[in-house]
C-alpha cells in the first residue's frame, strides 16, 4: 500500500481531533492509501514536542514552511486560526501538497476566492483539497441528505437551523483567539454559524440567495487568558476587548424559494453543542440535534393520520453512511467519528484522482454567506449573495 505522509499544522483542540482521525481511519476502514503521522508543526518547540508524543506524531517542526519541502509529507492538514489559512493552504497547493483546511475556509471572501483559485489550479495537476466541515460526516446527517435527494420530503419550504453553545456565557470567561477578529474573522457567526450554513445547503442540495441579519456582542471586554486549554482557559489580571460577535441571527431565502431561519450563539446557557436542524417539505419533515447525534427524526405526511408522527431513526445500521465499518447496530458513535469519516473520504478521493467534497469552492460559498450576514447586520438591509 502506498503511504500518504501527513504534516499537521496546529496541535490544540482541532489538532487533537484530526490526529485521532488520522490514526483511527486505517484501522477501521480499508483505505487505498496508508496515512502516516509524519510531522506535527507548531510555533512552540517544547509544546509541539509534548503534543507529538501524546498524539502519535513521528517528528516535529516549528516553521510550517519547512513542511513544503519535505519528501515525507504529501498532505498538509491546516488546523490553525483562520488568519493563516490562506497563506498556508495556497503555499502548500503551489508546492504540490494535498490540503485539508479547517473551517471556515478563510477570514474574508477575498482570501477564500484566492484559495479556491489555487485549489482549482492545483486540481488540474492532480493535487486535491478539502475544507473540514466534519458534521457532514455524521451518519444521521448523511441519511438526511439521502432522504431529501430521494424526494421523501417533496418540495422544501422551511429550513430552521441553530447552533447553540454556552462556553463564554460567563462574562469573566477569558479571551481566546476565537474572540479576536484579526485571528478568527468573526465570532459565533464564523466559528459555529458556518457549520449550519454548510449543513443546510448540503442536506437540501440548495444554496442561500439572500439574508437579513443581526449580530450582537453581549460582553465587550474580558480578562486576557493566562493559558489556554481547548475552548477554556485561565484568566489573567489584564483585560482586553472582544472584537467579534457573541451571537448571530438571520433570515434567509434559498434559491429554490424555501425560507430559512438561522441562529448561532455561544450564550445559550445550558446548551453545550446543540446543532438543531429541521427541514419541512410538502411530503414530510426531518429533525436532528447533535446533542443526540445518532438519531434522525422523520415525518412522512402520507402516513395514516391515526398513527402519524415523527419516526425515531437510530442511524447505527450497517446500511447507514459509514456505520458498517464500526460496531453492531445500537452501539453509538461520537463526536470524533466525523473526523475519521472525513479522512476516509479525503484519502479515497486522492487515491481515485477525484475532487473531494466539501471543496474550497463550497467553503467559498459559505464565506459569501458569512460576509452577507455581516453586511446585513451593519446596514440593516437584506443582502444578496452572488452565485
Amino acid at each position: 500500500m502506498t503511504q500518504l505522509g501527513i504534516g499537521l499544522i496546529g496541535y490544540a483542540f482541532m489538532g487533537a481531533a484530526h490526529s485521532q482521525a488520522w490514526r483511527s481511519a486505517p484501522r477501521f476502514f480499508d483505505l487505498p492509501l496508508d496515512p502516516r503521522l509524519n510531522v506535527l508543526c507548531g510555533r512552540n518547540a517544547e509544546a509541539v514536542q509534548a503534543a507529538a508524543s501524546k498524539l502519535g506524531w513521528k517528528e516535529t517542526e516549528t516553521d510550517w514552511r519547512k513542511l513544503l519541502g519535505r519528501d515525507d509529507v504529501q498532505l498538509i492538514d491546516v488546523c490553525t486560526p483562520g488568519d493563516s489559512h490562506a497563506e498556508i493552504a495556497i503555499a502548500a497547493l503551489e508546492a504540490g501538497k494535498h490540503v485539508l483546511c479547517e473551517k471556515p475556509l478563510a477570514n474574508t471572501v477575498a482570501e477564500a476566492e484566492a484559495m479556491t483559485a489555487a485549489a482549482e489550479a492545483a486540481a488540474a495537476r492532480g493535487i486535491r483539497s478539502m475544507v473540514g466541515f466534519t458534521y457532514r460526516r455524521v451518519p444521521a446527517i448523511g441519511l438526511a441528505r439521502q432522504l431529501v435527494a430521494e424526494g421523501k420530503l417533496g418540495t422544501i419550504r422551511h429550513v430552521r437551523a441553530q447552533y447553540l453553545q454556552d462556553w463564554i456565557a460567563d462574562p469573566e470567561a477569558p479571551l481566546s483567539w476565537r474572540l479576536d477578529k484579526t485571528k478568527a474573522g468573526s465570532g459565533a457567526l464564523g466559528d459555529i454559524g458556518a457549520h449550519i450554513i454548510d449543513l443546510t445547503q448540503y442536506i437540501t442540495g440548495d444554496t442561500i440567495g439572500e439574508v437579513s441579519a443581526r449580530l450582537e456582542t453581549f460582553v465587550k471586554e474580558r480578562p486576557v487568558a493566562a493559558e489556554h486549554s481547548g475552548l477554556a482557559g485561565t484568566a489573567g489580571t489584564e483585560r482586553g476587548p472582544v472584537t467579534v460577535d457573541d451571537a448571530a441571527v438571520f433570515l434567509a431565502t434559498f434559491r429554490s424559494g424555501a425560507l430559512g431561519v438561522f441562529e448561532a450563539t455561544r450564550f445559550a446557557t445550558g446548551r453545550k453543542n446543540a446543532i438543531r436542524i429541521e427541514i419541512n417539505g410538502s411530503l414530510g419533515s426531518l429533525a436532528f440535534d447533535f446533542e443526540d447525534m445518532n438519531l434522525l427524526h422523520y415525518y412522512d405526511a402520507a402516513d395514516d393520520a391515526r398513527t402519524a408522527g415523527f419516526r425515531r431513526i437510530l442511524a447505527t445500521e450497517a446500511d447507514h453512511p459509514y456505520v458498517a465499518a464500526w460496531w453492531p447496530p445500537g452501539h453509538l458513535l461520537g463526536y470524533e467519528h466525523g473526523f475519521t469519516h472525513q479522512v476516509v473520504d479525503l484519502v479515497t478521493a486522492i487515491a481515485d484522482g477525484t475532487d473531494p467534497a466539501p471543496s474550497f469552492a463550497d467553503g467559498l460559498r459559505v464565506q459569501r454567506v458569512l460576509a452577507a450576514v455581516e453586511a446585513s447586520s451593519a446596514s440593516r438591509q437584506w443582502q444578496e449573495i452572488p452565485q
